[in-house]
């Protein structure tokens, strides 16, 4: 009876696992399925900002390469932790004793070996910081980069706009000539301007295919594939406090980050340098061997200590608090310089801000008003084809500037997340 209930406790014990195992093995299908199925759907509806700024801390080749500093950093500490070896030494003589054993060792006083490990582990920290500083500049030209490939796409919407543009009004004079109401002068001055818009509106074309293959390489993708980007050049980030800018300017700063760690590396350096003026204390214990009338096997130790005497060390102490002097006084400059630049960045995103807000509530709708109005006049025979042409012009040249006007507020937002060390939005 005791071994059959022991058989079917067995029993339902693997399959209670075995179901276990199915569930899990479900669950695990469920997650990947929703996994892909993410990435696809943000594949199909385009890629945001956000999606593109993780995948470029994901993949891009430089700061994948600088990540792997960590491992230098981490084997840094593994050598700092390393005992000194003990040294045999074995002698033959004519004179007895013939022969000696002798097995040394050097003991470290002074705690040198855990002020090597302090420094290993400061200089682990400097670099992570390395990698915090490459990782915010990856962030900001991906940023910009992001927003260059909408800015060059929207120019190439706006040279197609203009070219569709000229080709009305080459059409509208043809119409005209056939008619008699204009000279073949004016056909081929539209002629002209259709042909210089059409110029344009290729170079644009290029310019797109440019931005797109720089964006690629920034993410390691494919250079021929462009890639599908949801987001507007028109988004312009909230503007941020400007107390808020100064605080984390003088908080994230990557200078002052760096030079607070370098700081830091050198303080421990004084350390070790103070305690390399101890001496270490080598001791010896062996035998002699083979003293023919006094022995045949007899006990030798002895201690040696290097006297600090000439040379304690005095150089290496006073080129430490040289340079840890130096770096006090860089970190108390780099505090007004990381504020000046962060205001002067805050401000610099302002004016441009402010700029691009200018020519979308104003300058943009009053140039297109008065490009439709010229039209019109023409279209009545009021005026001539060279106005017309000349507030063409002006009407493209608005909104090439309000797209430049765009494309400059959003890197002077970029640079700003770069002089204050972190992420703004």
């Amino acid at each position: 009876m005791n071994s059959r209930a022991a058989y079917v406790y067995g029993y339902t014990i693997r399959a209670i696992r075995l179901t276990s195992m199915r569930l899990q093995a479900r669950v695990s299908s469920v997650c990947l399925l929703a996994f892909c199925s993410a990435l696809v759907w943000a594949e199909d509806f385009g890629l945001d900002l956000k999606t593109i700024l993780q995948i470029a801390e994901r993949n891009n080749l430089e700061l994948r390469v600088a990540r792997q500093q960590r491992a230098i950093a981490v084997a840094g500490i593994t050598v700092a932790k390393q005992f000194i070896n003990p040294t045999v030494t074995a002698s033959v003589s004519r004179d007895a004793p013939h022969e000696g054993v002798l097995l040394g060792e050097t003991f470290e006083w002074g705690g040198k070996r855990g002020k090597r490990i302090a420094i290993a582990r400061e200089e682990q920290k400097a670099t992570e910081i390395d990698i915090g500083i490459l990782e915010r500049q990856i962030r900001q030209r991906t940023r910009e980069a992001f927003y260059r490939v909408l800015w060059s796409r929207e120019q190439t919407g706006q040279a197609k706009a203009a070219l569709d543009l000229a080709t009305r009004i080459r059409d509208v004079v043809n119409e005209r000539y056939q008619l008699g109401d204009v000279a073949q002068l004016e056909v081929i001055q539209a002629e002209v301007e259709w042909a210089r818009t059409a110029a344009e509106y290729q170079v644009a074309q290029q310019t797109q295919k440019t931005a797109d293959a720089q964006f690629a390489a920034l993410l390691s993708r494919p250079l021929e594939t462009p890639i599908d980007l949801r987001g507007a050049l028109a988004d312009i980030p909230q503007r941020p406090q400007q107390q808020a800018i100064v605080d984390t300017a003088l908080r994230s700063n990557a200078e002052l980050q760096k030079t607070t760690q370098d700081l830091q590396v050198e303080q421990r350096r004084l350390e070790l340098a103070r305690a390399q003026r101890i001496p270490n204390l080598d001791v010896q214990a062996g035998v002699d061997l083979n003293a023919p009338h006094d022995y045949r096997v007899g006990p030798r130790g002895q201690i040696g200590m290097q006297l600090p005497l000439l040379y304690r060390g005095q150089g290496e102490i006073a080129q430490s608090n040289a340079r840890l002097e130096l770096l006090r006084l860089t970190l108390e400059a780099q505090k007004t310089l990381a504020t000046a630049e962060g205001l002067s960045a805050y401000f610099d995103y302002l004016a441009k801000a402010q700029e691009a807000e200018q020519y979308r509530a104003n300058i943009v709708p009053q140039s297109v008003h008065l490009e439709d109005m010229a039209e019109e006049s023409y279209r009545a025979g009021k005026s001539n084809l060279l106005t017309l042409i000349d507030v063409q012009r002006k009407l493209n040249e608005t909104r090439k500037a309000y797209l430049d006007s765009l494309l400059a507020a959003q890197s002077a937002f970029a640079a700003l997340e770069e002089s204050v060390g972190t992420a703004l939005d």
